[in-house]
């Protein structure tokens, strides 16, 4: 071999890969939605992520920190910019509610994710073993009631909701029926069927808040 052939053969070899933390979630994402946590195996995400089982393990430790990493991606990408709908000003209550229930019912029927919410899908499917794992799932759930009750207060207190009205129990009714959505949408529900229960509910939310 020529010293010019070994020099084009060296430079045809490239650099190494980089790993793409981003991609690698975003399919990681996409496995733990559609099938839960626990039927996702190691080798199923070594082969969606197209990263080896090493490289995983450093940028993630193991399954529980890339899960993690998954939500913290999913939290970001999704449900912030769901409860980011709430927090208009210039709408009323009854208006921010349609808004971020429409956003939610949008991303629950999108054709680009798995069907449903990804923290109540894996949240289903959870064994018992994996306690660390509920552990984080339900704290986050707690957060997105918290942020439906700080969002109801600031309602209240601009008057659009009676002062003696519990919004923490309205905010946890809300959360029941974001969490029936997202099971009718895992069944097939589409994004109208999805419409009509946001409706039904907004049609209630004056019965909802009204004075004893």
């Amino acid at each position: 071999m020529t010293t010019d052939t070994q020099s084009c053969a060296k430079k045809g070899r490239g650099r190494p890969k980089v790993f793409d933390r981003e991609a690698a979630l975003d399919k990681a994402m996409t496995l733990f939605w559609q099938y839960g946590y626990e039927a996702t195996s190691l080798s199923d995400l070594v082969e969606a992520t197209g990263a080896k089982a090493p490289t995983l393990y450093a940028e993630f430790a193991n399954k529980e920190g890339l899960f993690r990493a998954v939500l913290d991606h999913y939290i970001s990408h999704f449900a912030s910019k769901n409860e980011a709908c709430l927090f208009c000003e210039e709408q009323t209550v009854t208006e921010a509610l349609r808004n971020y229930f429409t956003s939610v019912a949008t991303c629950f029927t999108s054709k680009d994710t798995p069907a449903g919410c990804f923290m109540i899908n894996t949240s289903a499917a959870l064994a018992a073993s994996s306690k660390e794992i509920a552990k984080t799932i339900k704290s986050r759930h707690a957060v997105q009631e918290q942020t439906l009750c700080q969002f109801l207060q600031l309602r209240q207190a601009r008057g659009e909701i009676p002062a003696d009205k519990n919004v923490k129990e309205l905010a946890l009714f809300l959360g029941c029926i974001l969490q029936g959505m997202s099971i009718s949408a895992r069944e097939g529900a589409s994004f109208e069927t999805l419409m009509q229960i946001i409706e039904t509910t907004l049609r209630l939310w004056p019965q909802m808040i009204k004075q004893p």
